[in-house]
């Protein structure tokens, strides 16, 4: 039997019914204390550096904000749909206890003390409904947390609930059959990205001040550029800097995950991705006894002492006017700064290292198919003769240990590259993403499926070119809102940096920041 507070969301129609009735009916029950302080001032606007600021100061309860909150996305969701789970009983115990604690020892709980935040419906969140967006887990209520989520608590953060994500996070925009699109907060026509489409469009509008999301073909950073917030995919090696178990996919009680994701945090600062990456960046439960995280010192103290790469466009995947503009901009930014500007030297070749992303990610990929569907994708595999590009996706897939290892290969040499290519600069500038935010395509079948690029048709998944040059050698890449078009939507730039140069690439990004203009806010924010 599944618990009425972790089922609060069925079908689009219902999400909307219940959680509105759910909180209307928390409203009617009685004020909670300090009501009036709480409209007086809407701290859930404040980043999240400066909530927990005031939570620890005692200026605010851990109560009070969440129901400032809640409020927030009783008002603002049922359109967006990006918030698709709530724990009201689950959240305002834990902010219950939050306050208690700080009364009664006058100390904190830890880091995120007190702090309402919403986690993506592909992290296991104990207790509480989790589907992945996929009818065959419609019912799913884990018994325990993702290892990334029991940091989080352990930290006192009070999990408010689940983000929405594509089914299985296997779509690059946010809509799946049990609750339906996720829109961009900028532009209801436009899509929030995928797969972390609901976190960071709930980043955006203001439910969540932060949030965790997951990335192997760009699912973190294409939302956080479509959606106007900050988003940092960290290191990885042989293994990730954020524990991945209870993420899905894999499927539910798998102890390994695909070996290009990581996790990473989502916010409206630089600063409090930072905040959030102290948490969260640790060892495996396992490993804990003998490993810990220590991620080095930014390489530099001022933007203009780094050494900076910047590789504004490319053939293999042409950007648009708007972005090759903004590139042209941050460029001039940098070098006025003081900074030794690389514009000409690029550290891998654009097309192998994409063909090889996507051999691993169509490898990777085939571990949860169920044992009927890959044979048949092998047996379709055998028909297609070695020369038909139409086979590659099949070949990839289905491919031999032996070619896997030779993949892997290939892969070291690719990272030994950017090791090179980091032994002369600090930092590399790229686009994100080709264009703004594209239209919504989640209706459309996938063969029909388009981006327009200055005009002309351009495959669908050239969105994510970009943020995958960093994807299959595991290097720290951190977007960044940088401007906006002329229509107001949100443009990004991406910095990448050295392995486990996460701190370096967060304090280029907080350097950059400080001098562009402050990012949009879709109007949602300040409903």
């Amino acid at each position: 039997m599944i618990l009425r507070r972790t089922v609060l969301a069925t079908t689009p129609a219902l999400a909307t019914v219940t959680a509105v009735t759910a909180l209307s009916a928390s409203a009617s029950a009685g004020p909670h204390t300090g009501t009036s302080r709480r409209r007086a001032a809407p701290l859930r606007l404040a980043s999240a550096g400066d909530q927990l600021t005031a939570l620890r100061e005692g200026k605010i309860t851990s109560r009070d904000l969440l129901e400032q909150h809640l409020e927030h996305i009783e008002r603002a969701n049922p359109e967006l749909n990006a918030v698709i789970t709530l724990d009201l009983e689950g959240a305002r115990a834990a902010a219950d206890k939050a306050d208690r604690h700080l009364a009664e020892t006058g100390d904190v709980l830890g880091p995120l003390h007190g702090l309402p935040m919403t986690v993506k419906d592909a992290l296991e969140v104990e207790g509480m409904r989790t589907t992945c967006g996929s009818p065959s887990l419609s019912g799913h209520v884990p018994d325990s947390d993702a290892d990334a989520v029991a940091l989080l608590r352990a930290a006192g953060a009070v999990i408010i609930g689940h983000t929405n994500v594509p089914t299985m996070c296997q779509d690059i925009q946010t809509s799946n059959p049990i609750f339906g699109r996720t829109l961009n907060p900028f532009d209801s026509e436009k899509t929030a990205g995928g797969s972390s489409g609901g976190p960071a469009a709930a980043v955006a509008a203001g439910f969540t001040s932060l949030e965790v999301g997951s990335d192997l073909a760009g699912s973190l950073r294409l939302p956080a550029a479509y959606c106007g917030v900050y988003a940092l995919r960290t290191s990885r090696g042989a293994s990730p800097i954020v524990p991945t178990r209870g993420h899905i996919p894999r499927l539910p009680g798998w102890a390994t995950s695909s070996d290009m994701i990581t996790l990473g945090p989502i916010a409206r600062s630089v600063e409090d991705l930072g905040l959030l990456l102290d948490v969260i960046a640790a060892p495996a439960p396992a490993d804990r006894g003998g490993w810990k995280i220590d991620l080095p010192a930014p390489a530099k103290t001022e933007l203009g002492d780094y050494r900076v790469g910047i590789w504004a466009d490319d053939a293999y995947c042409r950007i648009d006017a708007d972005s090759r503009a903004l590139l042209a901009q941050v460029a001039e930014l940098v070098r006025g700064l003081g900074a030794t500007v690389d514009d000409s030297t690029k550290p891998v070749d654009f097309a192998e290292s994409d063909k090889l992303f996507q051999r691993l990610m169509y490898a990777t990929a085939s571990a949860t198919a169920t044992d009927t569907a890959f044979a048949a994708d092998v047996a379709a595999a055998e028909k297609i003769t070695a020369d038909d590009p139409s086979g590659f996706f099949l070949r990839s897939r289905t491919m031999r240990h032996r070619d896997w290892c030779v993949a892997d290969e290939a892969r070291q040499k690719l990272r030994g590259a950017w090791d090179a290519y980091f032994t002369d600069h600090d930092i590399l500038i790229t686009p994100a993403t080709p264009t703004a935010a594209v239209p919504d395509q989640s209706s459309t079948p996938l063969p029909q499926r388009y981006i327009t690029v200055d005009g002309t048709k351009r495959p669908f998944f050239d969105q994510t070119s970009w943020l995958n040059l960093a994807s299959p050698v595991g290097l720290p890449a951190l977007v960044l809102p940088a401007g906006t078009t002329g229509d107001g939507l949100p443009l990004a730039v991406q910095i990448i940096g050295p392995y486990l140069a996460d701190r370096t690439v967060l304090h280029a990004a907080e350097q950059l920041a400080q001098r562009l203009p402050e990012p949009a806010q879709p109007s949602v924010f300040s409903a």
